[in-house]
């Protein structure tokens, strides 16, 4: 064969070639002559390490005329790393079925350094060079199609295995069912897996596929179903992969007795002790929350690598059992074992989950320290924790971190970019920075966004008092061009701004929606949402409807139900759930006992209450906190006796805290003692606390007394102090939305007639005996006056427009940011003897139902 056939120029006749010194690694040579050139031979081509070795014998191949060695000069340059090199040769050569395994060993290199589109050129420069693939070439054709993920050019290539007829042979049709998997198409790789099992062609490593198609797709349920067919399949024996591919699968659906099963599976064909095996089954028991039995594993493991030792770490830090977790994380530390990012990540990522969020903060300085560079999920996880405790401070350096590091950095993944920036949108609201959330979340362009991204901003709004914002971007969500379905979070986050609201109409709107899209059915804290938001949007009936219907229900189920109950004035009914609860096998905790005594105090009954409170420590193991004293102290405070309620402060084993001193100042408004209530007042100034509602009450005691000089003071006082009083605001629903109403409110286009409609009304209630309380105008002016400013009350006007648009018989709900007026609520039962509509009142205590001249409340409000 011609020289020019490997430099693809025509060559002239050269002098023998004289090396230069540094190839004598190569070539024997003597002191006094010129090298001495060997005849080049596999070998020698093995010994090649560089590619300026390789380049050397390449032109001495030339120089010589070996032909024949062109083929084990292309394997030396795959060795060297030099691809280029190899194809250059491999592209003069005469196409041949021998050569087609350098192609392969070229196009398995590009995979193996995940070149994928360099393997897919190779593919198609070797057809358009004359050779054929063969079952060797596509099974890495189709890995490439796979990682991409391109599912065009996998099926171009599949067409291609059928015309060559290559869909017979199984390693081709197991790499095709893997690609399909990867790209997502299940359908297609099922078909493909059945076409297999129709030939009796199918091996452990065809199920194995389709089994990892089904769980990389998210398809977990029918995994499970494949492998119990695989594993009753005589034929089939499962090996190490097909454990290590199901075990995750039962780990994503809590199927712990499934996982169970293929753990004895595991240790009856002796394959638990492979490592891989032993860390899925570790893994699988930690994921399913049984830590007992991940540990029983974890220690009969004879090998352990870091993934062991992560998994337990994880497992511990995700249910709570920190001081497991740590011992565990420092015994990592005291054998020498490597501490990657997995391992700080879940330590960081279990104290943000449980709220502990400076903890977070300290365990990434130390993996600061020992120089373990942090991933996106250590920066996401360690944005959590500041979002936990409210240190924006922190949120914001680790924000500044996340720009040096991540952020639009070149070659980045974008996913991980997302990733941040939901991570900051939540830290910022959370931290109570909605408008610089706001701003983020905007600068994202809507076809970036994904369900986290609106999740996280919405829950922003909803949790920190900006329930119409919240409302309003979930609806703008389900209108986008491009639909992004709203997850389980979404719908809780939604629910949780009606209940704010009490907007009723909207909560039953997106009950429709759970129930088309059946979310109910796949957690049951959207059901525990539902029960809220029926609770306190006005409709505790439905509330114990949807109780009633919940397949599974957990604490926070019950609690919810009770509170609803107890916001109702319905106080028997609260405690029969209760009694319920403790029959169905829930243990009572501290929330739970807030909610009873909640509900006692809110029906006047104060022997139970007292009963309950006093039965805590000795019949539940609850040792009463500083939120129960605060509603005995409301409990005792609410029935008059104030005497008792100071006691029982004095007594208490821990400090107490501004809520305490609130609940007895409201019961020295409620049964007028100015002294109480100063000094209830005093303590509250030395607490530093601000809130406005504290100053309100004492000038509320004072102006009742008539003392119009303290209550300048107090006024006074405020206006150093920059404290402000929120204004009274009313909202009702009405045909055609909700309208909102502060005192003396004129802004509505029907203000008019509203006016017209409470001008009437109160005439015809004076009529029947209702006189105005005037101790509720605090201000110091005359009592035909204070009539008229109470006339003007946000309750009123509410209670006008919802007459206004309601259908007859219809219920008007309403609702107030502060406590009801007491003046309001005595005209208001007046006005539900007139007309025929049950109102519905909810305050930002609780409840009244007026109807026909009664509220449910009976005086305890």
């Amino acid at each position: 064969m011609p020289l020019s056939f490997f430099l693809g120029t025509k060559l002239k006749p050269k002098p023998p070639l004289v090396l230069k010194p540094f190839t004598t690694f190569f070539f024997s040579t003597n002191t006094t002559t010129t090298p001495t050139i060997p005849l080049i031979t596999n070998t020698l081509l093995k010994q090649c390490k560089t590619l300026i070795q390789a380049k050397l014998v390449h032109q001495q191949i030339l120089v010589q005329g070996l032909a024949d060695m062109a083929t084990y000069l292309i394997g030396t340059y795959i060795a060297c790393e030099a691809p280029m090199h190899a194809t250059k040769v491999l592209e003069r050569l005469v196409p041949s079925q021998p050569t087609v395994y350098w192609w392969n060993a070229l196009i398995r290199h590009a995979v193996r350094l995940g070149f994928l589109e360099d393997v897919l050129g190779l593919y198609r420069k070797m057809q358009r060079f004359g050779w054929k693939p063969d079952h060797y070439t596509f099974p890495f054709v189709f890995k490439a199609c796979g990682n991409l993920p391109s599912f065009r050019r996998g099926a171009s290539v599949h067409a291609v295995v059928c015309a060559n007829g290559f869909e017979s042979n199984v390693f081709v049709c197991n790499a095709m069912v893997a690609m399909y998997g990867r790209c997502g198409m299940l359908d297609d790789a099922h078909q493909v897996f059945d076409e297999l099992c129709v030939r009796g062609i199918g091996d452990v490593v065809s199920w194995n596929s389709i089994v990892a198609a089904y769980v990389q797709g998210g398809n977990k349920k029918n995994a499970l179903k494949m492998f119990t067919r695989m594993a009753d399949d005589h034929r089939i024996c499962p090996d190490v992969v097909s454990i290590v591919n199901i075990l995750p699968a039962c780990a994503s659906l809590s199927a712990w007795l499934q996982g169970k099963e293929i753990h004895g599976f595991a240790v009856r064909n002796g394959l638990v002790e492979d490592v891989f095996v032993g860390n899925a089954v570790v893994d699988m028991y930690a994921k399913c929350g049984m830590m007992d039995e991940a540990n029983k594993v974890f220690e009969r493991m004879m090998v352990k690598d870091v993934v062991s030792w992560n998994a337990m770490v994880t497992g511990y830090s995700q249910i709570g059992r920190f001081e497991d977790a740590l011992a565990l994380f420092e015994k990592m530390r005291e054998e020498k074992i490597e501490l990657n990012v997995v391992t700080w990540s879940a330590v960081i990522a279990g104290y943000a989950q449980r709220d502990h969020g400076y903890e977070a903060l300290d365990v990434f300085r130390q993996m600061q320290c020992c120089g373990s560079e942090p991933n996106v999920v250590t920066l996401v996880s360690l944005l959590s924790g500041c979002a936990s405790v409210g240190t924006l401070l922190h949120g914001k350096e680790t924000h500044c971190y996340a720009i040096k590091r991540i952020l639009n950095v070149d070659g980045n993944d974008p996913g991980d970019d997302l990733m941040i920036i939901n991570g900051l949108i939540d830290m910022y609201a959370k931290c109570k920075s909605v408008k610089v959330a706001r701003m983020m979340f905007d600068s994202i362009a809507t076809k970036e966004k994904n369900v986290v991204t609106w999740t996280v901003m919405i829950g922003g709004y909803a949790q920190h008092g900006e329930a119409n914002d919240a409302l309003e971007l979930f609806s703008k969500m389900l209108g986008q061009e491009i639909f992004i379905k709203p997850n389980a979070f979404t719908i809780a986050c939604a629910l949780m701004a009606c209940s704010r609201l009490a907007a009723l109409r909207l909560g039953k709107q997106i009950h429709c929606y759970v129930l088309r899209n059946q979310y109910e059915s796949m957690v049951v804290f959207v059901a525990n949402c539902l029960v809220d938001m029926y609770s306190k949007s006005g409709d505790v009936d439905a509330a114990q409807v949807v109780f009633d219907n919940m397949k599974q229900r957990n604490a926070v189920s019950w609690t919810s139900l009770m509170t609803g109950y107890g916001m109702h004035g319905c106080g028997e009914d609260a405690l029969r759930v209760f009694d319920e609860m403790r029959r169905a096998g829930w243990m009572p905790d501290g929330v739970t006992f807030v909610v009873v005594l909640y509900a006692c105090s809110h029906t006047g009954m104060v022997e139970k209450g007292m009963k309950y409170f006093n039965s805590m420590s000795d019949e539940y193991g609850v040792d009463p906190g500083v939120e129960h004293y605060a509603c005995m102290v409301d409990l005792l405070g609410r029935a008059g006796r104030l005497d008792e309620a100071l006691k029982l402060i004095e007594g208490m084993p821990m400090e107490p805290t501004p809520i305490v001193w609130v609940a007895l100042l409201s019961a020295c408004r409620l049964h007028p003692n100015i002294e109480l209530g100063e000094h209830a007042a005093n303590r509250l100034l030395e607490l530093e606390s601000e809130n406005d509602g504290s100053y309100t009450l004492l000038s509320n005691i004072y102006a009742n007394a008539r003392r119009w000089k303290d209550v300048a003071r107090i006024r006074s006082l405020m206006r150093h102090t920059r404290i402000k009083k929120r204004p009274g605001c009313s909202w009702v629903e009405g045909k055609k939305g909700t309208a909102a109403f502060f005192v003396g409110d004129r802004s509505h286009p029907l203000s008019q007639q509203i006016y017209k409609i409470l001008g009437d009304l109160i005439l015809r209630i004076k009529a029947m005996g209702y006189v105005p309380e005037t101790s509720f105008a605090l201000h110091d002016v005359d009592d035909e006056e204070k009539g008229d400013l109470l006339f003007e009350h946000s309750e009123k006007l509410a209670l006008a427009y919802g007459i206004l648009t309601s259908p007859a018989g219809a219920p008007i709900r309403i609702t107030k940011n502060l406590r009801v007026c007491g003046d309001c609520h005595t005209a208001i039962c007046y006005i539900s003897m007139i007309i025929d509509h049950e109102i519905i009142l909810r305050d930002s205590s609780r409840f009244h139902h007026i109807k026909k001249g009664s509220c449910s409340c009976k005086g305890y409000w």
